[in-house]
């Protein structure tokens, strides 16, 4: 089980040692042109979560090429580029754009709750990207369809190598005057009560496709992570707690020993897929 960063939560050029403590750092989106995002406020503790309504704020592609990607080559953790845009060619030329020295994977932002959607297909992206690219291409899908699986089913046909469940769902909080605490009104939900909606997501989509799958969604703990391993991700990323926890990288993967001794296994992977049967044998160390 890697550890990695939900794309957005965590500047690995402000916090490069944070960085360092992943196996993999995912950027935030990276759209053809430059995006200021959406108005402030844009962010917002909530007593569910934290609100967020950044909008795909970017340097733009040329920008993210010419000055960003370098100096996150000099960290020397492996990179995973998202990439966003709204119709197919954005995302296809993107990624057509991206070298294959030094980027591990393409992380397809298809459910950002901040923008516009697309107008293509998350499977048709899916296709005009594999057709671009020779990268391995991670399609990052939303819960709020109200089959992911099938979705998911979709984008795996369409050439997808791996998926990333979930993003942040849409939500709304009011101040004492009864207003919108963000500009936008609406943003996306993140925190610790996405997690049983991801674990349902990770869990569906890795029965319909077995593709490897980055779980995120909540997850605070070892624990938390070992559940997400459980319902069949390979890996995970830290979203929300990066903000409040910069060590929370080291700390998850000191809390994993006992996590896997409680549940009985030997590490995460003997975890994985137990929720498909009750009967599974479990390897308890000896």
């Amino acid at each position: 089980m890697r550890l990695l960063n939900a794309s957005g939560c965590l500047d690995a050029l402000a916090a490069p040692e944070v960085a360092r403590a992943l196996d993999g750092f995912v950027t935030k989106t990276v759209t053809p042109l430059p995006r200021e995002g959406s108005a402030p406020p844009r962010i917002a503790e909530t007593a569910y979560g934290m609100l967020n309504a950044i909008g795909l704020a970017n340097p733009g592609r040329e920008r993210f090429l010419a000055d960003h990607l370098p100096q996150l080559r000099e960290l020397g953790v492996p990179l995973w580029i998202s990439v966003g845009g709204f119709c197919a060619d954005d995302y296809a030329e993107t990624c057509a754009s991206l070298p294959r020295d030094g980027i591990e994977a393409i992380e397809l932002n298809l459910s950002c709750p901040n923008v516009d959607e697309a107008a293509d297909s998350a499977a048709e992206i899916v296709a005009a990207c594999r057709r671009a690219t020779s990268l391995s291409l991670y399609a990052k899908l939303s819960a709020a369809h109200p089959d992911v699986a099938e979705v998911a089913r979709a984008v795996a046909e369409a050439g997808a190598d791996g998926l990333s469940l979930i993003n942040t769902l849409r939500g709304l909080a009011l101040d004492r005057r009864l207003r919108p605490v963000l500009a936008r009104g609406s943003g996306g939900l993140s925190g610790p009560t996405l997690k049983p909606v991801a674990l349902h997501a990770v869990s569906v989509c890795h029965q319909a496709t077995g593709l490897p799958t980055v779980g995120m969604g909540g997850i605070q703990s070892g624990r938390d992570a070992l559940e997400f391993v459980a319902c069949g991700a390979r890996d995970v990323a830290l979203g929300t707690v990066l903000f409040a926890d910069p060590g929370a990288p080291d700390r998850v993967r000191s809390e994993l020993t006992a996590a896997c001794a409680e549940a009985g296994v030997v590490s995460p992977e003997d975890a994985q897929d137990f929720t498909k049967s009750p009967e599974t044998e479990r390897k308890v160390p000896a």
